[in-house]
């Protein structure tokens, strides 16, 4: 009786593991996954090597907003940048100041450095399906200004949630 039991026992913690194995498999494959910050595009927002953990599930029932951290895949790597113009609008940066459809628009995320050095740009019109990127340190990000250009719908694969390494850094992104 007591070899029935330690048997039952072994067979309930081995549907236990595997269910956990599986469940963990259908959490990192369609809902959440991580990435490196690569660089300094994104600081003071995001430090060169920080790992982010990113939601894949959200742009499945929603589209990205203005403001929102998002990860993009290119065949050469993943880049780590902020939407700042959605389709059909039309962006320009005059005298380090950001507009969106002739509206000045308050990047508050940035530092007064950033802003300073975001330079000019545009005007340019978004294609209906792509997005506008900048990383928050302007002064150096490749984005849609500069060698990124437009982001399509498919190529954001997830928004980042928050930074989980370094421990000393963990935080909601902004």
């Amino acid at each position: 009786m007591a070899e029935a039991k330690q048997k039952n026992e072994w067979v309930e913690w081995g549907k236990a593991i595997v269910i956990a194995i599986i469940l963990a498999f259908l959490l990192r494959t369609f809902i959440f996954a991580t990435s490196i910050v690569e660089g300094d595009s994104m600081d003071p927002t995001l430090q060169d090597g920080e790992r982010v953990i990113f939601n894949k599930f959200v742009y499945m029932i929603d589209e990205p907003e203005r403001g929102d951290i998002v990860i993009i895949h290119r065949p050469e790597k993943n880049y780590v940048k902020r939407v700042i113009g959605l389709p059909g609008e039309t962006i320009e940066i005059r005298n380090h100041k950001l507009y969106i459809n002739n509206e000045l628009h308050d990047q508050t995320f940035l530092t007064e450095d950033a802003k300073n050095h975001t330079g000019s740009f545009g005007p340019i019109t978004i294609p209906e399906g792509r997005y506008f990127v900048m990383g928050d340190n302007r002064s150096i990000s490749k984005d849609s200004r500069n060698g990124l250009g437009f982001i399509m719908d498919d190529e954001i694969i997830g928004k980042s949630e928050f930074v989980f390494y370094p421990f000393s850094e963990i935080a909601k992104t902004r």
